[in-house]
């Protein structure tokens, strides 16, 4: 299976230069947690994301408000999959960044879907038995990140 087959195709997106309560807005709008940013000019060229996450760790509470630009808390330099790479290789990026979604891109770089951990657990029921570990997926993707050595 192909990310293009399990992603959620056109997902609502955020121009850099936008506010958290614009993001906030199309969060709730949407029911999601994660907001690919594009860039201003190219209105579906990934430049970075943005999480709810983000939201609370990197605005709230530093103490920042709901006019903050996107671009100040945003994850720059989005990790993406290809529309073409299997599901294998979306969950090994997953796993090794520690990342719940993972945004899906065309050879451009345009945002085309997002692809989230629930969509994985959702699609193992349709794999044939053996081709897929969920539960071997999800602990990887939710241990915590080994701390740097002091």
């Amino acid at each position: 299976m192909r990310a293009q087959d399990l992603m959620t195709p056109s997902p609502a997106c955020i121009s850099a230069n936008e506010n958290l309560r614009k993001v906030a807005q199309l969060m709730e709008d949407h029911d999601c947690g994660c907001i690919p940013v594009v860039d201003d000019r190219d209105n579906r060229r990934v430049v970075g994301v943005i999480t709810d996450r983000d939201i609370a760790i990197r605005a709230i509470a530093q103490g920042k408000g709901p006019e903050t630009k996107v671009t100040e808390i945003m994850t720059a330099d989005a990790t993406c999959c290809s529309v073409d790479d299997d599901l294998d290789a979306v969950e090994q990026v997953m796993a090794e960044k520690q990342i719940r979604r993972v945004v899906i891109v065309d050879a451009d770089g345009y945002c085309r879907g997002i692809i989230a951990q629930a969509d994985l657990a959702r699609a193992a029921d349709r794999l044939p038995e053996g081709e897929h570990d969920l539960a071997r997926v999800v602990e990887r993707i939710s241990q915590p990140a080994e701390s740097p050595a002091r």
